[in-house]
Order: structure tokens, then sequence, then C-alpha cells
């Protein structure tokens, strides 16, 4: 996937300065000037970050980043807001699952490196969706390929518990063309 982010503000010179800020970056940059245009978009791309303003007219930030991860969960949201205070940050932070909450006049290096870290969240979360898809997978064709007579609940556990070394290596010896001579009793 593309890495594409969004960029939510109801003030267009705001957006054009993130938009020159992120210029050198290699990710596709889109941009809303409101809430109900940023759902829109949600609706029509995918997106690995998505960073609102948090007062805008019509919607808060938080609120849109809530609306947005319904569609998107595993979308990393950040909230960018010039009325700062300790109190607002910490709502933001626990009620709205927001990752990060970013205070204008932002500082362009700690934007970028928010950026980029929340780039690799949401690349490194889609891997481990990726491979926790492929163990069951595989954990379900061994079922066929075996006869065990272990209850499930216990065999998910074991799959559950394996650790990064051992996936891979179920994942290798697991090609279903591989032979499997063993049964396992309770």
């Amino acid at each position: 996937m593309e890495t594409r982010i969004l960029i939510v503000d109801d003030e267009p010179h705001v957006l054009k300065a993130l938009t020159r800020t992120l210029y050198d970056e290699d990710y596709e940059v889109m941009t809303a000037e409101s809430g109900d245009v940023a759902l829109e978009m949600a609706r029509r791309y995918t997106f690995k970050v998505v960073i609102s303003d948090e007062r805008m007219p019509g919607m808060h930030g938080s609120e849109l980043l809530g609306m947005i991860s319904v569609r998107q969960p595993e979308v990393v949201k950040m909230l960018l807001t010039g009325y700062a205070s300790v109190e607002s940050a910490i709502t933001a932070v626990n009620d709205g699952d927001i990752s990060r909450f970013l205070v204008k006049p932002w500082d362009d290096f700690e934007l970028k490196m928010s950026i980029r870290m929340g780039i690799d969240k949401y690349d490194l979360e889609m891997k481990n969706r990726k491979l926790q898809a492929l163990v069951r997978t595989q954990y379900y064709k061994l079922r066929g390929h075996m006869n065990l007579e272990i209850p499930n609940s216990e065999l998910e556990q074991v799959v559950k518990d394996l650790n990064e070394e051992e996936i891979s290596n179920l994942v290798k010896e697991c090609d279903i063309d591989v032979q499997v001579g063993w049964v396992v009793k309770d």
C-alpha cells in the first residue's frame, strides 16, 4: 500500500504550510478543510496516518478521528491544536485513542518524526495482522492433515503462545505439501 496521510484543518494556510513541510517526504499527502470532507475521503481512500485540527466548525477533530476509526481501525490518529491544555490532551489521548497530540505552532522535525513513527506503527500492525492470519491458516491446514485428538481450545492456546521464531519455523514447516506423520492424543 502506498503511504497516504490525511491532514484536516479548516484553515487553508495551515494545510499549505503542513503540506509544504512534508514536500520532501515520500508520502501522498491529502488535505481536507472540514470533517465532512475528511469523512468522504476516508470512505474512498485508506490512510496510514490522519492528522486533524481539534477546533473546527461543525466537528471537533477528536470526534472526526473517532469516526474515521470506525471505518479504518488501524489508522494512526494525531490531533493538532493551538489550544493545548494538559486536560484536553489527556482526554484526547485516552478517549479518542489518539496516538499523538501536536501543538500549533508545530516543530517541523517533531511533526516529521511523529508521522514516521505513526507510519512505522501502522506498517508493523499490518504485518502482525498478516502473520496472525497466516498462522491461523496454517493451523487449520495442519488440523486438516493430522488426526488431532486434542481439544481445539488447547491447540489455540499453543498457537497463541508461540514466539516469533517458533511461528517462523511453523510457517516453514507447514507448507501444504509437507506430510505430517504424528498424532497427538489426550
